[in-house]
């Protein structure tokens, strides 16, 4: 027998938060009229004792694609898991609204049945779970009915090949001896396949050439309608080549301290955060 190579807990996330079941009885939380997708106001979030933000607030609307960006540490990666659901993180003040909705205090799998998709900036290993029956599984979980083989074998190779994808991958284990590059265009097939309302990339672009860079990209921009938006998380101006982003966030300090358009993301690329730090005032 093979051994996992990751725990339980860490398990459950990455199933719940692409997988996620049907028919299970909603709480009962206030419902907003909005035309906004992801509404974060105030928000705190904490790991163990450390909390980590200090108050975001973040609007995307409907066919918006928002960038973070900040140094490291931060507490980018750990916005993208407070809206996600990850029980590691606990939200002590403020609210996450989804499409309507308040969802602050939502299971995962709750969140990810609404339509929220967290490319994983570490995609983990699972032994003895295949790439095909993983995407599978998730996708009946979704709809709540099993999904005829050929039709689900069609659309996966179809999108495989827009990803420049070996055929091969799809029987191979999750993630398991993949490069990095195909874990981040694993994790990019799985968002084209499940289609979610609100993908969220954490640092997908880290570890990719230019022509996987390029490949990752237009992979996700297929995924673009009127009704999806996306959260990126990235160091590098260079993704942002591919994918126009609508606004442009930066997160200092456990603070969103400034916003601008694409722009701004170039000047950081060619200033760093220095001048941000002492134009707001932010450690």
């Amino acid at each position: 027998m093979r051994q996992t190579i990751l725990s339980l807990s860490e398990f459950m996330y990455i199933v719940c938060s692409r997988a996620v079941r049907h028919g299970l009885p909603l709480g009962t939380e206030d419902t907003y009229m909005n035309s906004n997708l992801l509404e974060v106001s105030g928000l705190h979030v904490s790991a163990g004792e450390k909390e980590i933000l200090h108050g975001v607030d973040l609007t995307v609307g409907k066919d918006e694609t928002h960038v973070l960006m900040g140094p490291n540490g931060t507490g980018k990666s750990t916005l993208g898991y407070a809206i996600t659901g990850n029980p590691e993180y606990t939200v002590t003040a403020g609210k996450i609204v989804f499409d309507g909705e308040d969802i602050t205090r939502l299971p995962v799998n709750e969140r990810a049945k609404k339509g929220i998709f967290l490319s994983f900036q570490n995609p983990l290993e699972v032994p003895g779970v295949t790439l095909s029956a993983f995407i599978r599984s998730a996708l009946e979980q979704k709809t709540g009915k099993r999904i005829r083989l050929w039709d689900f074998k069609k659309k996966l190779a179809e999108t495989m090949q827009l990803l420049a994808m070996d055929a091969s991958y799809a029987e191979r284990d999750l993630n398991v001896g993949f490069s990095g590059g195909e874990k981040k265009k694993a994790e990019i097939l799985q968002m084209l396949m499940l289609e979610p309302k609100l993908a969220i990339l954490d640092e997908t672009d880290s570890g990719l050439d230019v022509d996987a860079l390029r490949i990752v990209a237009e992979g996700f921009n297929k995924l673009r309608t009127p009704e999806t938006s996306a959260l990126v998380i990235t160091h590098y101006q260079r993704l942002l080549d591919y994918l126009k982003p609508d606004v442009v966030h930066v997160l200092l300090g456990g603070r969103i301290v400034k916003s601008g358009g694409p722009e701004l993301a170039v000047e950081i690329e060619n200033k760093g955060f220095d001048w941000i730090k002492a134009e707001t005032s932010a450690v």
